[in-house]
Formats: structure tokens, C-alpha cells, sequence
């Protein structure tokens, strides 16, 4: 692809990094920055640097935060008796988006991978130990809401094996099955036999 400026070509470089932005579309969003007013460039720019140079991570839970504690756990209406652990802090946006859930999270920072190299010794499992055995620890739920791949069923069974003699905490998982709307046919087997056997008795 060619391009008039080198400025240009630079700008639609450092755009089609991002994933899922191609060449094509980096070079539409270059254009519209230049032809946009100053100020929304400048905005942008300087968003996407505070961004980058000025958030931090929840010291209590590892999600992102604009302080040393996130707004979820520093929201007292908040149920502190129950702890939703997730591999990412895009799952927090995503449970969070359902507005169904009213507990805490902790985010584990990956899943346990020994193919890639990643350990127990990597994630966030220490501090997640901490708040549930620590003494006066106020935790009586951990819900394990992890991606079921090979390596997130690795990353649950590792942690359920870590809090299970823990007395007085329940270890639960998300449900897992066929999506509403779903069709059994397209299901794969793996999915629909969990339906089966995780199957719900209708209330009479």
C-alpha cells in the first residue's frame, strides 16, 4: 500500500496493530483523525496516554482501578461474602454488563498454561488464598468463572483442590450449556451433554 505521507503510513502502522484493525481500516481511521478537529485528536491522544501511563490494578482484586481499590470493592453494598474469580478483566466487564451479580471478583491475570509456560506462581492465586483463609476473612462463596478450555478446567480444578478443606466457603462454577436461542442440532456434544447432566428441575 502506498502512501503520500510518511506521517500517514506511520500513523496507519501503529493503527493496524490493534486487533482486528487491517491495514484498510487503519488507513480510514488515520484519515478521519486528520480530518477531525484538532481538539478530537488531542483528546484522543491524551486519553490513550492517561490510559496507558496513569491506571493501576485493585490491590485487593487486580482489576483495573483509577485508585489503589476499584469501585466494586469499595462499594459496601456490595456482597463481600462472595468472590467471582475470572482469568481476565474482560470477563469482569462482561458479568458486570449482565447486572445480575452483586458480589466481588478476583482476577486471576491468565489461566494455568504449561505449554506457554505459565504456572500457579503466575497469576493472582496467592492473594486470592489470602482473602479466603486469611483469619476474620468474611468470604463464604467462591464462584469459579472461568472459560471451560482444557487450560481453564486446568486453572478451576487447581483452585477448587486449593479451597476445598477451606470450612465454611462453598466453591461453585457458572453453568454451563446450550445458549438461549440455541439449537441442540448446531450444539457440540461436549456442551450438550453438560446440559444433560447439569439439567434444572422445573418448579410445579
Amino acid at each position: 500500500m502506498e502512501f503520500p505521507s510518511k506521517l500517514i503510513e506511520n500513523a496507519v502502522g501503529e493503527l493496524a496493530k490493534l486487533p482486528g484493525i487491517g491495514k484498510k481500516t487503519a488507513l480510514r481511521l488515520a484519515l478521519h483523525l486528520l480530518k477531525a478537529e484538532t481538539e478530537t485528536t488531542s483528546n484522543l491522544a491524551e486519553a490513550l496516554a492517561k490510559m496507558r501511563f496513569d491506571i493501576t490494578y485493585c490491590q485487593t482484586c487486580h482489576n483495573i482501578s483509577d485508585t489503589e481499590q476499584c469501585s466494586i470493592c469499595a462499594n459496601k453494598l456490595r456482597d463481600h461474602a462472595t468472590i467471582c474469580v475470572v482469568s481476565d478483566i474482560r470477563d469482569v466487564i462482561a458479568i458486570e454488563n449482565t447486572g445480575q451479580y452483586q458480589g466481588t471478583y478476583h482476577v486471576l491475570g491468565g489461566v494455568i498454561s504449561p505449554i506457554e509456560g505459565i504456572g500457579p506462581g503466575d497469576l493472582h492465586i496467592d492473594t486470592l488464598l489470602e482473602r479466603v483463609t486469611s483469619p476474620g476473612s468474611e468470604v463464604q462463596e467462591v464462584i469459579l468463572a472461568i472459560s471451560p478450555t482444557m487450560e481453564g478446567d486446568t486453572t478451576a480444578f487447581y483452585l477448587s483442590r486449593k479451597l476445598r478443606d477451606q470450612e465454611g466457603v462453598n466453591i461453585s462454577t457458572i453453568a454451563r450449556g446450550i445458549p438461549v436461542g440455541g439449537e441442540l442440532e448446531y450444539a457440540d456434544e461436549i456442551t450438550l451433554g453438560r446440559s444433560i447432566v447439569e439439567r434444572q428441575r422445573q418448579v410445579r
